[in-house]
C-alpha cells in the first residue's frame, strides 16, 4: 500500500504485561469519532478484569493532519472516565498540533504526557 496516498489511517496494538497495559496509535490524516469506536472498546476490554491497571500509550501523530470536534469530545470523555488508569502518554510528533494536544491530554489524566519529536526517545520514556 502507497502511504502516500493514504488519506486516513489508524493503526492500534495493544500489549499487557501483569497489570500494565501499552498501546500503541499511529494516526494518519484526521483523528475521527469513528476511530474512538474502535479505540474505546479496546481499552475497556484490556482493563476491565484489572484492580489496579495502568495504561501507558504511545501515540504516532507524525501524519496526524486534524481532529474533529466529536474526536476530541471522545478524548475528553475517556480520559475522565479512566483518569487514573493511565500512567504515561507519549505523543510524538513534529507540528504544534501535537504539543497542544498535551497539555490537554494532562488536564485530564492522573498520569504524566509528554510531546516528543524523537520517537525512540518517547519509547524510552515509556519504558522508563
Amino acid at each position: 500500500m502507497d502511504m502516500a496516498k493514504l488519506t486516513h489511517g489508524l493503526n492500534i496494538g495493544l500489549e499487557r504485561h501483569g497489570e500494565t497495559i501499552f498501546l500503541s496509535l499511529k494516526i494518519i490524516g484526521t483523528l475521527s469519532h469513528e476511530d474512538y469506536t474502535r479505540i474505546i472498546p479496546i481499552i475497556e476490554s484490556a482493563i476491565c478484569n484489572l484492580k489496579h491497571p495502568q495504561v501507558n500509550v504511545l501515540i504516532d501523530a507524525d501524519e496526524l493532519t486534524g481532529l474533529e470536534l466529536r474526536a476530541a469530545w471522545d478524548d475528553l470523555k475517556i480520559g475522565l472516565k479512566h483518569n487514573n488508569d493511565f500512567g504515561k502518554i507519549a505523543i510524538y510528533g513534529h507540528k504544534k498540533l501535537q504539543a497542544i494536544m498535551v497539555k490537554m491530554t494532562s488536564w485530564f489524566i492522573s498520569g504524566e504526557a509528554k510531546y516528543f519529536e524523537d520517537k525512540t526517545a518517547a519509547l524510552n520514556w515509556l519504558f522508563d
